[in-house]
């Protein structure tokens, strides 16, 4: 099972944004010394749900701090740029890293984004984002790429830097996030995994998979979103979201703004916290690990990627991510114990466990502060 953390960063009201992005950059070094796998950066534009307005830069930033883990974009909005200079930027990322860079990409929403940066409507709708994905996915491969759609025209040039020799999409492994059946269409029929949200549940994750299986998606590693948060206690740790989260969410949520001006309610900020620490881990480490074999059971998912800073408050970000590294990723299903190169020890999935499906084995579950 591989384990991820999920870096928005999230503008907490009354937290200075240079702050905010500081301690973004110190939690992906934490997660790298705490075993977890990878880091996603979302994007967002014009809002304090998320102040990063360019996941690709953050992404590049990330890697630079670290030595091991992987960087990933969860997502960068494909509507709002070029797809050619997104590709050109992710390879640019995987060259530098040796490898170590992931390319996620979504269709975002109706927002303003479209407005201020030209691109329209048209780029955010099916035909606009289909032909947008093609062109990146084909800009990846290389070696050379034109274009002769209805959005974009131009003569053949050469991919620059060229794609790795014998890499499929240049080796940055596209995802692609779904919310809808003609997400899960796009990314079967290019053969790409989904990146799937925190505000889904097993059960719809489930028939998202079995949906991408039953459109003739390949066998491929999916990823779940979803929020975490450990304690001593499980009451501890929902007393502590409840009080937090809601104070992001509530200004973060009331920032999204039609392209079309239409007005629009925000989601309960009160409410969606009480979904979210129902459907993720939020409680003391072994309801995390309960939690997280169980999703990955149901689903069909053993690659998580977890929110961790629930509470804006970035001592409590770390000791989050530490007690998730100690306490809960040595116990989830197949992963082993290794070195880093700066002597912390990481737990990564087993090479036979690498592949697809969740091999599920009962193991022994540590108490509230770690102990068998």
């Amino acid at each position: 099972m591989k384990v991820g953390t999920f870096l928005l960063p999230g503008g907490f009201p009354g937290r200075d944004h240079a702050a905010v992005l500081r301690a973004s950059v110190d939690a992906a070094v934490a997660a790298e010394e705490a075993g977890f796998d990878d880091v996603w950066v979302a994007e967002h534009h014009f809002m304090t749900y998320g102040l990063c307005p360019s996941a690709v830069t953050l992404a590049g930033y990330l890697l630079g701090a670290t030595r091991r883990i992987t960087v990933g974009t969860a997502v960068s909005v494909l509507p709002t740029v070029h797809p050619v200079a997104l590709a050109e930027q992710a390879l640019l990322l995987d060259q530098v890293s040796g490898g170590r860079f992931r390319l996620g990409v979504g269709r975002g929403g109706p927002w303003v984004d479209l407005e201020v940066f030209a691109t329209g409507a048209d780029r955010h709708g099916e035909a606009g984002f289909a032909e947008s994905l093609d062109l990146l996915l084909a800009t990846l491969d290389g070696p050379s790429v034109a274009a002769d759609g209805e959005r974009f025209r131009f003569r053949e040039v050469p991919v620059t830097p060229a794609p790795r020799p014998g890499t499929t999409h240049g080796g940055v492994a596209p995802v692609l996030a779904a919310t809808s059946t003609s997400g899960i269409a796009a990314a079967a029929r290019r053969g790409l995994p989904m990146l799937l949200g925190m505000h889904a549940d097993d059960e719809e994750k489930a028939r998202f998979t079995a949906a991408y299986s039953d459109a003739g998606g390949p066998p491929r590693m999916h990823l779940s979103a979803g929020i975490a948060h450990v304690e001593d206690t499980a009451a501890r740790a929902r007393t502590v979201v409840r009080a937090s989260l809601p104070r992001w969410l509530e200004p973060g949520l009331a920032g999204y703004v039609r392209l079309d001006g239409a007005p629009r309610t925000p989601r309960d900020p009160r409410e969606y916290t009480e979904l979210l620490c129902r459907l993720h881990p939020v409680g003391d480490a072994g309801h995390a690990i309960a939690r997280l074999t169980e999703t990955a059971a149901t689903t069909g998912i053993d690659h998580v990627v977890l929110l961790v800073d629930c509470t804006g408050d970035p001592a409590r970000t770390a000791e989050n991510i530490a007690r998730l590294g100690a306490e809960v990723l040595p116990y989830l299903p197949g992963r082993e114990p290794v070195g880093d190169p700066g002597g912390h020890t990481a737990y990564r999935p087993r090479p036979s466990d690498a592949s697809h499906g969740v091999r599920v084995t009962p193991q022994a579950l540590p108490g509230p502060n770690g102990a068998h």
